[in-house]
């Protein structure tokens, strides 16, 4: 069986694959392009989720907060992402310093469906949220 490939970056309106009911230049486009920086750990979250889809490993890192960044990342090319479900979140508005995201995200591999469940922990520096750790 061949191995899947991350999914093409979305066209600017095309619905965006964090489905947020946003199109791509509305929602996750302007993060990964680097245009500006998530508003909240949520927003966060779903760049981040969409990073994993479309292979953007160096988004990945930048948002990854330093002190728990790996050396080196490299995306499993094996899986294919293609549903986010929130399913909590604290704190992490515009004016908190920390929050929680809880989410599923569905994958396939192999001809396999599977779920990665996490609560994940982002902490904002300055005016710029980053990725700390989750417990999956």
């Amino acid at each position: 069986m061949p191995t899947a490939v991350p999914a093409p970056v979305p066209a600017a309106d095309d619905r965006c694959p964090c489905l947020s009911g946003s199109v791509f230049a509305e929602c996750c486009g302007p993060l990964l392009a680097g245009a500006r920086d998530a508003p909240t750990a949520v927003q966060l979250m779903r760049s981040r989720y969409t990073a994993f889809a479309v292979g953007a490993a160096e988004y990945l890192r930048s948002t990854w907060h330093p002190d728990t960044r790996p050396g080196a990342l490299e995306l499993e090319s094996e899986l294919r992402w293609y549903r986010l479900e929130i399913v909590d979140t604290e704190r992490g508005g515009p004016f908190d310093r920390d929050g929680i995201v809880e989410f599923r995200a569905r994958y396939r591999a192999d001809g396999e469906r599977g779920v990665l469940h996490e609560r994940s922990r982002f902490t904002r520096e300055g005016r710029r949220w980053l990725y700390v750790d989750g417990d999956a």
